[in-house]
């Protein structure tokens, strides 16, 4: 039987158990991407906690990727030397890191790239719930294989700076993610189409960054399983694009979901606090499935906050291993908490105010209800 602390690996990486903490915007890099002691002592805290795999950020491969204020960089080679500091810090305190790298796509933000943002289809500017969306021009080809070159430069980076391995982020409404979603890619040319159409860039992707790797270096892959709009990715197809994404390679999938334009444009937070256990794991269902139908590990993240559903997932096959975001920004000691006995859960009640309330205001990533203490 499967438990949470027990000894595993990830191609070649040994982990020490199966908990990972997952990616999030921390907005405290400098304005050119660069690391800053902060955020280093930030993700440092929670290797001390006991994850055993840190995924700290996520960043772009691209300037013309960027997101929002203050993040974090992986599109120069400038920001290597912070990010190895940062790498070295990690592995003193214990636990093995991976980079999430990202084009931000349809939802990279002008104000910060300098530049016209693109998405698979062109979107017009509008005015949203949350305010202004300044829309995306249609990608060319060319476009395309630049973002390719950007994703295979920034691994690169990563090999050099340390990392165990890297993410593609493939979730929450960002260009990979986009591209395979119907609602944000109407393409009638290779890349558009069918779901094997539309995750052909991903799979161009993957095979020109482990050429770069090398075939024992973490490749893994945040996706979305459900957009939470109308016209969104389906789960007959997110299920058929891991099973892509397996076969050529990927050694762990990780389960998201969600996009900027439910959330900008359409003010929709897609998730309300969840207080019972019986509500724990927004993507459970279609988890399962997957775990079925995919040979490699898969990473269930979202709204998780108790020892005993964790457990339960691990325990009853339905996840290799637990992502937890929230409630380690609520607490970075949670898992050693929960190893040392005390199996209480997270006080994260999921409200997605760290993100939304203060990180969303420019200020630094932390729990909003123990700011308000």
């Amino acid at each position: 039987m499967k438990e949470l602390f027990e000894s595993t690996f990830i191609n070649g990486i040994e982990l020490s158990n199966r908990f990972v903490r997952s990616g999030t915007a921390t907005g405290m890099a400098t304005q050119g991407g660069i690391i800053t002691p902060k955020l280093t002592d930030l993700i440092v805290n929670v290797a001390r906690g006991g994850a055993a795999l840190i995924i700290p950020d996520y960043a772009p491969v691209l300037k013309g990727g960027i997101t929002h204020n203050q993040q974090l960089g992986m599109y120069s080679d400038e920001h290597i030397p912070g990010l190895a500091n940062m790498v070295n810090a990690v592995h003193a305190a214990g636990s093995k890191v991976v980079i999430q790298i990202v084009h931000g796509g349809a939802h990279a933000d002008p104000r910060f790239t300098g530049v016209e943002s693109m998405g698979p289809t062109a979107i017009p500017a509008t005015v949203g719930k949350l305010g202004p969306y300044s829309g995306c021009r249609e990608m060319t080809k060319g476009d395309i294989d630049s973002v390719v070159e950007g994703y295979r430069l920034a691994a690169v980076r990563a090999q050099k700076a340390g990392f165990d391995g890297i993410q593609l982020h493939c979730a929450h409404g960002y260009l990979l993610s986009q591209f395979l979603s119907p609602f944000y890619n109407k393409r009638t040319d290779k890349y558009g189409g069918d779901i094997t159409n539309r995750t052909l860039i991903i799979v161009e992707t993957y095979n020109q960054v482990r050429k770069e790797v090398g075939p024992d270096y973490p490749i893994l892959v945040k996706m979305n399983v459900t957009d939470f709009i109308d016209g969104g990715i389906s789960d007959d197809d997110a299920l058929q694009a891991a099973g892509i994404l397996a076969r050529i390679g990927i050694d762990a999938i990780e389960l998201s979901g969600g996009t900027g334009w439910g959330l900008q444009v359409l003010g929709d937070l897609d998730r309300t606090p969840m207080r019972f256990v019986k509500d724990e794991g927004y993507y459970r269902d279609i988890a399962k499935r997957m775990k079925a139908a995919v040979s490699v590990p898969i990473i269930l993240t979202g709204g998780i906050r108790s020892f005993q559903t964790a457990q339960h997932f691990v325990q009853d096959g339905i996840a290799d291993y637990i992502g937890l975001c929230r409630p380690l920004i609520c607490e970075s000691g949670l898992i050693n908490r929960w190893k040392s006995g005390n199996t209480s859960p997270s006080g994260c009640i999921s409200d997605n105010g760290c993100l939304l309330g203060a990180l969303a205001q420019g200020k630094d990533l932390q729990c909003a209800r123990l700011a308000q203490k």
